[in-house]
């Protein structure tokens, strides 16, 4: 009985010691959890007390780039001839861009068109007091139209170039258009210009208040894009080329950007 007695009380202090580490190690994993989460306390939670302030930046920059489009279009009695004068136009139209500087990747075609054309044609039945007999469409010819988009970095030639264009007979000249290269530079600026207006708002509202700032709760912005504003600028003038050379406003393009940040405050 004194074996059975003593195996048993053997058992029971193994299984014991067994639930005091299973426990010690639970114990020492929350402790590590918790010790961890020290750091991160109080940062996922919600702020009680903020203050929201409004800042705007500007920044005012000539454009450096100006961007013109310009078209060719022709007609002929089958799709080949049409398509063959367009193109003499269009290459022509094109060297003389190339010869102001303009380089391949600033010369894009944004269109290319391959229409019939059509007369309507009256059967040779003439018209009673009940109507006129149906007519046909008869098919006339072919009609081809190349669009081409250029950019201008040099844009003192720009009045220069429009001219050029004009004395090698394309169609069409428009939307001619002015922007700034390194816009997204520009923008930060604005932004930055933006933030520090807010912050110093939030600054003297602080004060005001009697109280503190303790973190960015939220941030966003609005504007940030150029707007345009017209100023009389002579481009291109005194070339020695037949035609006029046209004035060109070069203007001057002022970027805004408007902020709102809210901050806790205790």
């Amino acid at each position: 009985m004194n074996g059975e007695l003593l195996d048993q009380k053997k058992k029971l202090m193994m299984t014991l010691v067994a639930v005091g580490v299973v426990l010690a190690l639970f114990l020492a994993v929350k402790t590590l959890e918790e010790i961890k989460g020290y750091g991160l306390i109080g940062k996922d939670i919600p702020a009680q007390t903020t203050i929201s302030v409004s800042g705007k930046g500007e920044i005012t920059v000539i454009p450096d780039i100006a961007t013109v489009s310009f078209s060719v279009i022709t007609e002929g009695t089958v799709v080949s001839d049409a398509q063959e004068s367009a193109t003499k136009k269009m290459n022509a139209a094109i060297v003389a861009v190339r010869g102001f500087g303009v380089e391949e990747k600033d010369i894009k075609t944004t269109g290319y068109n391959i229409s019939p054309r059509y007369e309507y044609s009256k059967i040779g039945v003439p018209c009673t007091e009940w109507g006129c007999p149906p007519g046909k469409q008869i098919l006339t010819g072919y009609q081809v139209s190349q669009n081409v988009s250029i950019k201008i970095r040099k844009i003192a030639d720009a009045g220069k170039i429009l001219s050029k264009l004009g004395e090698t007979g394309v169609s069409d000249i428009s939307g001619l258009t002015f922007s700034i290269d390194k816009e997204d530079v520009a923008k930060n600026d604005a932004r930055g210009k933006a933030i520090d207006d807010a912050q110093a708002q939030a600054k003297v509202l602080a004060k005001q208040l009697g109280v503190s700032i303790v973190r960015v709760v939220s941030f966003s912005e609005s504007g940030n894009y150029p707007i345009y504003y017209a100023k009389g600028a002579a481009l291109g003038m005194g070339g020695d080329m037949s035609a006029p050379v046209p004035e060109i406003p070069v203007g001057e393009n002022t970027i805004t950007s408007n902020v709102t940040i809210t901050y806790e405050i205790r």
